[in-house]
């Protein structure tokens, strides 16, 4: 059964089912062309901005090359297929995390949302999270 993208930001709070994944992950940041290729087929993530190449890496992988480490992150995978055109999960995401204090990451791609939070918050947020999905069933 194909599950069926969803728009409405109701729908999209009480479907969302995060999930805590394995592993940490860095942001990084690189104007070393040659290193972004090397990184890039490693890379969960990256985008081209003006001051140079952001890569999401596993902590490991971003180690090995060279970069800061110090701000490990966890990600939590949104598991609603949420559509590009829906409006309010992110908002209503990030809010709730930051009532916390807990800093966030967002990730939109295709077919679901990803939330990177430092790793040392990662347990609260996906509590955080659960509560807020739960609230927006009722």
């Amino acid at each position: 059964m194909t599950k069926e993208t969803v728009r409405d930001t109701q729908a999209m709070l009480s479907g969302m089912t995060p999930r805590l994944m394995e592993g940490e992950f860095v942001f990084c940041v690189t104007s070393d062309e040659d290193v972004a290729r090397s990184a890039a087929p490693d890379a969960l993530a990256w985008f081209r901005e003006r001051e140079g190449i952001s890569l999401v890496l596993a902590k490991s992988r971003a180690a090995e090359l060279g970069f800061n480490c110090d701000i490990p992150m966890r990600r939590i995978v949104l598991e609603v297929l949420s559509s590009l055109e829906g409006v309010g999960l992110t908002a209503a995401v990030a809010s709730a995390l930051a009532a916390r204090s807990i800093p966030c990451n967002m990730v939109a791609a295709y077919h679901h949302d990803h939330v990177f939070v430092p790793a040392d918050m990662a347990d609260l947020a996906l509590k955080i999270l659960l509560q807020l999905q739960e609230a927006s069933s009722n």
